[in-house]
């Protein structure tokens, strides 16, 4: 009697964790995160019941933006360090998998990295940062579905715009505000590789401190960045250089006359 009711309680239990795992085959809809943007996160969510907790009356600071309004150099910078297979996978790196799997073998410990862009995505949208493996099938199936309805570009606009980069601090915006004063679009590669730095750990590492970690992190990812030609630190420089006015006013340039900016335009001989 009591094993058949045991039998009973585990066929039970465990048709009730496949229907919670099925549901996301189907549920929520992805396919609006095309147009819409979602107002809070479960991951915002997640933040607001622990500070209640905890008794802390932290808000969220949050502001969207598009990917058009976004630094090129965050772009490739939080590619470089968070899933530099983005733009060539289907959603998952199974090689950063393994050698996350082969890591917590080691440790004797679920950690659970590896994680792609689409994956994190998948997790700060819809489920909660807990490292157990139900909640790593159901990330699985929201980031497959994901990939399949939404394109790379807008992946990453979403991705970027739900990050957490500090305690309360969402999205590229909020983040390039608080620790640069300044708007995303204007944000410096030196600058994009520190924020992209601290992304495993936002709470814990500060991008504007001095940690070696984001010290160490940030170099490489800027050593990486002028590998690739994305960013020439000549170039920057000249560009950082302030201009001087009246600098190109009678001057000879490969010995064709300088053009006078307050008179007429002299023609050329013929």
């Amino acid at each position: 009697m009591i094993r058949r009711l045991f039998a009973i309680i585990v066929v039970v239990l465990a048709s009730a964790l496949l229907l919670d795992i099925g549901l996301y085959f189907i549920y929520p809809d992805v396919s609006e995160l095309k147009k819409t943007y979602p107002k809070k996160t479960a991951f915002m969510k997640y933040r607001e019941q622990e500070w209640e907790r905890k008794g802390k009356k932290n808000k969220i600071i949050h502001q969207w933006v598009p990917l058009s309004h976004v630094s090129s150099y965050v772009i490739k910078a939080v590619i470089i360090a968070e899933d530099d297979k983005f733009w060539s996978h289907e959603g998952f790196d199974f090689e950063a998998m393994q050698k996350a799997i082969e890591k917590d073998i080691k440790k004797k410990q679920f950690a659970a990295g590896g994680s792609t862009i689409s994956q994190q995505l998948a997790k700060n949208l819809y489920l909660s940062p807990s490292k157990n493996p139900v909640r790593k099938i159901k990330e699985a199936i929201l980031t497959w579905r994901i990939e399949r309805n939404i394109s790379k570009k807008r992946i990453i606009e979403l991705y970027l715009n739900v990050a957490e980069w500090g305690d309360g601090i969402f999205g590229i915006e909020t983040a390039a505000r608080r620790y640069y004063g300044k708007a995303a679009s204007e944000l410096t590669a030196k600058e994009a590789a520190r924020l992209a730095s601290v992304l495993p750990n936002p709470r814990r590492y500060n991008p504007v401190g001095t940690s070696r970690y984001v010290e160490g992190r940030s170099d490489r990812i800027y050593e990486i960045m002028v590998k690739r030609g994305i960013v020439i630190p000549e170039y920057e420089e000249v560009m950082r250089e302030p201009e001087k006015s009246g600098e190109i006013e009678g001057k000879v340039v490969d010995g064709l006359p300088g053009v006078d900016m307050k008179g007429d335009i002299p023609k050329l001989p013929k």
